[in-house]
Parts: structure tokens; sequence; C-alpha cells
């Protein structure tokens, strides 16, 4: 399946459908009176969160979308049957913005949410809703209200634990095949991943999701290599694994590319939680890997994890790590739902 995270798509609610006028009549009936029935009512866009779905390729042949106009009353008081909904089917993780790409209308964060988009318009009244003592045989009825339409934006942001960031040919890929059951693309050229990734850990009776986006350069954020745009896959991780090649020649600016382009694409990303790990070092010599680990610890002002996806050096004390950083903010985060959800006392 081809990955997809951005789409721009037309919806359209359903217009109500029109009142009736219609009179009863009927043989030996003198005075049958008005029997025109209601409109129905037009059907509304609504986007649902589903399983099953972490791509927008659906939306990459079918931009149109619009529900169905409620019918016409007739004659008899038969009201017109309400149009069918337009249910637009998002995986889990996609913000619905404006036009503009800029204003937020929606965001579908789990399964099973619904958010109505569009209302569709109301039927109608026949004539028999106008008869009274004073106006027995009315001949006006109501138009359906018009349907509404507009263009939006689904921009698709994946939903992981944790975050896998690092230049190309850091050894991200590795990782996460190695920790995961993902298969992603591994090869010794840079960009390999040319798009995000996602796995399951399952490590000592705990899991958490691992996301794996393609590598950043100097200059990402102004459009070099492949850009930063996969960042927002990992704004909502809850904390960042940032691997640095054992092998480069500077581990110190390598790192330091990296938080540039995590302070220049902004959204808090450069606030969250990082573990720094020197990646490869299987294949550095002992006094190598010394000073290697010496540089990066100078840059990022902490002690590195020294780790190596193919022997499996250091990989269980990193998964050790990355698990006690989520179940901390997940505490945090449940904290803050509580406190929230207890009512102020007012005097």
């Amino acid at each position: 399946m081809k990955f997809l995270d951005e789409a721009k798509i037309y919806i359209a609610s359903g217009g109500g459908g029109n009142g009736c006028v219609a009179f009863r009549r009927e043989k030996f009936i003198e005075f049958g009176g008005p029997n025109g029935g209601d409109g129905g009512q037009g059907g509304d866009v609504w986007a649902e969160g589903v399983d099953g779905l972490n791509t927008l390729v659906d939306y990459r042949f079918r931009q149109h979308f619009k529900a169905e106009r409620g019918q016409h009353g007739m004659g008899q008081n038969r009201a017109g049957h309400n149009g069918e909904d337009a249910i637009l089917r998002l995986p889990a993780g996609t913000e619905i913005l404006d036009e503009d790409g800029e204003t937020l209308i929606a965001e579908i964060l789990e399964v099973g949410q619904r958010v109505r988009l569009l209302k569709g318009g109301n039927g109608g009244f026949g004539n028999a809703h106008f008869k009274s003592s004073t106006n027995q045989a009315p001949r006006r009825a109501n138009p359906g209200q018009d349907a509404q339409e507009r263009w939006i934006r689904l921009r698709l942001k994946l939903i992981a634990d944790a975050g896998l960031v690092g230049l190309p040919n850091a050894g991200k890929s590795t990782f996460l095949a190695t920790v995961t059951s993902a298969k992603p693309k591994i090869a010794d050229y840079p960009f390999t991943t040319l798009h995000p990734g996602l796995g399951v850990v399952r490590s000592d009776a705990r899991e958490f999701v691992l996301a794996d986006i393609p590598g950043l350069i100097e200059g990402a954020h102004e459009g070099a290599g492949l850009g930063d745009r996969f960042l927002g896959h990992v704004e909502r991780c809850r904390v960042l694994l940032h691997l640095v090649d054992g092998t480069s020649e500077d581990p110190g600016e390598a790192y330091r590319v990296v938080r540039g382009e995590l302070e220049a694409y902004g959204h808090e990303l450069a606030a969250k939680s990082e573990i720094v790990a020197l990646s490869k070092v299987d294949a550095l010599d002992p006094e190598l890997r010394v000073e290697r680990l010496a540089r990066l610890a100078e840059a990022c002002g902490s002690e590195p994890l020294a780790l190596s996806s193919a022997s499996g050096e250091g990989v269980a004390d990193a998964l050790r790590r990355l698990w006690d950083m989520i179940a901390a903010t997940r505490e945090a985060s449940r904290t803050e739902q509580v406190r929230a959800a207890e009512p102020t006392w007012h005097p």
C-alpha cells in the first residue's frame, strides 16, 4: 500500500427536500383539505476514525464526497425520506484542516471517534403544515435548505509512543527491524527510508509503538533532502530516541544538526524527552568508541548510550529507558486528566 499522509478533498452535505403543495381530492369528500408532506432532511458529512488504516491513500484517486439530498415531500401527507450521510473513514491521528492548511477544524485521535463536518439542509414544510382555522387551504410550501460545501485538507500524523530521529543512515530502520516485526527497507545508502514506518515493541510483557521517519539533513526545514514535513509524525510521540552514527567523523556535529532541525520545525518538538544513543558501535575499536562517545556526550550534555542493532549491544537498555519515560509521561497525562475532570469548588 502506498503511504500518503496529505490529501485535499471536496465535501458537500445534502440539501433538504422541498415541501409539497397538494390537496385531498376524493369522490364524496367535499372538503378534503391540504395534505402536502414535508421534505426530507439532507445527509450530513461525518469523519470517523476506523481501525486497520495507517494511510490516506483512499483519498488519492477520489476527491469529491457528497451526501444525498433529502427527498421532496409528496401528497397524501407523505414526507420525503432523509438523505444518506457521507462518511469519511480516516486513520487515527488525522487532522482535518480548512482549505488554507492552517485552520484546524477537527482531529481524529482514536478509533470510533466521529465528528460532523457539515450539516445537511432541513427539509421544507409542505402545505399541510400551514393549515389553520383561518387558512384552511394554504397554497404555499417551503423549499428545502441549501447544502453546505467546502474544500478541506487531511493531514495524517501517526500516533506512536516513541519516535526515531537522526541523520540518514544513522541506523534507525535497522533498530526498528531489530526490536519490532516491521520490515523496513535497509541499505547502505542515504535516504533508504522514504516514508514513515510503525512497529510495535513487545518486551518484558510490555508494549509500545515505535515510529521511524526519513533522515534529516542540515537545511531540511528549508526543503533540503526530503524536507522536514515527516517530523509531523513524531509530534505526538512521548519520547524521542536520537540515533547518531558512530562511524561518522564528528558525532557531536551530527547531533547538533538534527537538534537544529527539530528547533527550526517548532511545535514543541525540541522540548520532548530525548534519549541519545551512538549507533553502530560494533564497527568501532575500543579507543575510537571512547572518543566518539566523549564527543557526543559533550554535544548533548548527558551520557549517551552505546548501541548496536547488529550485535544487540545496548538494545535492551534502550528499550528499558524508552519504556520508563513513556510510562512516566502516561502517568503524568493521566493525572492531569483526573485533575481536569474534578469539579472546582465555589463558595
